[in-house]
């Protein structure tokens, strides 16, 4: 007969490691310490493996899932301290529950998104499997959702877009109805070299006012009647090095000019 001082473990399996953790807290660093350690974690890695298994099929393949729960199994042995008087698997199940959480959120997220946010994702999805338990049929609506999870609807907006973030689609994947394969990269923009020429000119525009018009003539003709230096100068009546080098003074002037003007 069970005495009123024994207690059954949450984890009908649970080894009886409580004497290897007073052992454990006696011995200073080195290699027995390190064996009752080991023999401990060896001990508790199948609750471990059994909690990962509860986060299978989110996106993540269930070994990883299993080195992440051992990871917390171990930060749970190293911070455990008997003395406290609670037993370990109480104080090991969320510890590993979180670490294998935290690996969610800050691996698993194909889109940053607040930890508010994400917590929103994770209460709209939680209320829609409730939800989708106990329908008679036809998804549910959002007002549903919210009061499922105890939100207001816009938050459960904020959610639902959530769920969208954890994965995304690759650039390659082809859009629903089409026959031409179609891609998510043949929707993309791209940049309109026009667009730079247009922003340039407007930038020179107030410079060029200030040029005297003879170098507004000798700029007017070389770039927008496309006319050589040496055509230039002997229209002018100039040498060829002379309109060269009012050319580059001028061009160097106005790009001076709008570079302060942007700063």
């Amino acid at each position: 007969m069970r005495t009123p001082t024994q207690r059954k473990h949450p984890h009908d399996d649970a080894p009886d490691t409580a004497d290897a953790f007073r052992l454990l807290t006696t011995l200073p660093d080195g290699a027995e310490r390190s064996a009752v350690r080991q023999e401990i974690m060896k001990a508790w890695l199948p609750m471990a493996d059994r909690l990962a298994g509860r986060f299978r099929n989110r996106g993540e393949a269930l070994e990883d899932l299993r080195q992440v729960a051992a990871l917390g199994l171990v930060k749970a042995v190293d911070r455990y301290d008997p003395e406290h008087g609670s037993a370990f698997e109480s104080f090991a199940v969320p510890t590993i529950t979180g670490e294998i959480k935290r690996h969610f959120r800050d691996h698993m997220w194909t889109l940053h998104v607040p930890r508010r946010v994400q917590d929103l994702r994770n209460r709209v999805r939680t209320a829609q499997q409730e939800l989708s338990q106990t329908a008679s049929g036809g998804a549910p609506t959002l007002a549903e959702i919210a009061a499922q999870a105890g939100m207001t609807e816009e938050e459960a907006v904020a959610g639902l877009e959530a769920l969208d973030s954890f994965t995304a689609l690759s650039l390659d994947a082809v859009l629903p109805g089409t026959d031409d394969g179609y891609s998510l990269s043949d929707a993309l923009g791209s940049s309109e070299p026009a667009l730079d020429v247009i922003i340039d000119r407007e930038s020179v525009k107030p410079g060029l006012r200030r040029l005297p018009e003879r170098e507004k003539r000798i700029l007017y003709m070389r770039f927008f009647g496309d006319m050589t230096q040496s055509r230039i100068a002997e229209d002018l009546g100039l040498s060829q090095m002379h309109v060269s080098r009012l050319i580059t003074r001028c061009c160097t002037r106005l790009r001076n000019q709008a570079l302060r003007e942007a700063a």
